[in-house]
């Protein structure tokens, strides 16, 4: 059984999460600089079988595409060349940065930390998969 990727791709970093085999709990990757990405992703495949990967869509509240839409379209792209075998879904990303403040909150995290802008990014992806394996359970 492959796990699955998600990814909330971003102009300067990108942040990747990772289900287990059994896609029942979602953990955090890495957050990587976005240009790495694909590269990091394809050394992953050869290692682990990856059946899936989401990728995060940027919506508004409106549900119109955010001004990052034409970046993540063209990562898109370029990603599914590299991995032409492995299905990319797009999932909404709306309130994937507001969770994951909320949840460094709740965990207790000093301020400092919460402003690490790679946590965040890395935690926006665990929650974007968390979410989708949750989907799969119904």
């Amino acid at each position: 059984m492959g796990r699955i990727i998600a990814i909330d791709y971003g102009k300067k970093r990108t942040g990747l999460a990772v289900s287990d085999p059994m896609k029942l709990i979602a953990g955090g990757l890495t957050t990587l600089p976005s240009g790495e990405v694909i590269t990091f992703i394809l050394n992953y495949i050869q290692k682990e079988e990856v059946e899936l990967i989401l990728l995060g869509e940027p919506r508004q509240m409106n549900y119109e595409y955010s001004e990052n839409q034409p970046r993540v379209e063209g990562f898109r792209k370029s990603l599914q060349q590299a991995v032409p075998s492995t299905t990319i879904k797009m999932v909404d990303e709306r309130f994937t940065s507001v969770l994951a403040h909320r949840a460094m909150l709740d965990g207790g995290l000093k301020k400092k930390q919460r402003q690490n802008k790679a946590l965040v990014d890395e935690l926006s992806a665990t929650i974007l998969l968390q979410s989708y394996l949750e989907t799969l359970r119904i």
